[in-house]
């Protein structure tokens, strides 16, 4: 098992709290009681290990995905429920409880977010974290301060391990 809850070091001092680290079992619990859960990735995500476990993770807990930046492109032959839109975009509509959603039915209670870089995710969830009650959950290699959960930062082979348990657990 992958402790993803050690190193949680800081590279940002805004804020007065910071998320709780969380390990694959308690990430896969809190994906599968979502009610509207959303898996949100970056364009880090064209990485072919990475791609494949996102692809994986839509599909074990069948989550649509909102692609952001350059990343849609990974999803076209896949068979998951990829969307394009654009990350900022995306966090301002979260603030909004009637925003009908990238499929109509209705605003996400739960974003799990991939695939970013910290200082430019971490800037996007600052405002859902103020601003909604949506719970974002980063599964992300590195600690995100402004998710309400995240993993620690991470080397790739343990990150990679991470998301497979993950999977496992869904």
């Amino acid at each position: 098992m992958v402790d993803t809850t050690k190193n949680t070091r800081l590279f940002t001092t805004y804020g007065v709290s910071t998320s709780r680290a969380i390990n694959p079992n308690m990430a896969a619990k809190m994906i599968s009681k979502a009610k509207r859960p959303l898996l949100v990735v970056g364009a880090g995500v064209l990485n072919p290990e990475l791609l494949d476990r996102a692809v994986a993770i839509a599909q074990k807990a069948n989550l649509p995905i909102a692609a952001t930046g350059s990343s849609l492109p990974g999803f076209v032959d896949k068979d998951v429920d990829a969307n394009y839109i654009n990350l900022h975009q995306l966090g301002f509509y979260l603030t909004d409880p009637d925003w009908p959603g990238l499929d109509g039915k209705g605003n996400y209670d739960t974003i799990i977010v991939l695939a970013f870089k910290r200082y430019y995710i971490n800037q996007v969830l600052s405002g859902t974290r103020n601003f909604s009650k949506v719970k974002a959950i980063s599964i992300d290699r590195n600690y995100i301060q402004n998710a309400t959960m995240s993993f620690g930062n991470l080397s790739k082979e343990d990150h990679y391990a991470a998301l497979d348990e993950l999977i496992g657990y869904l």
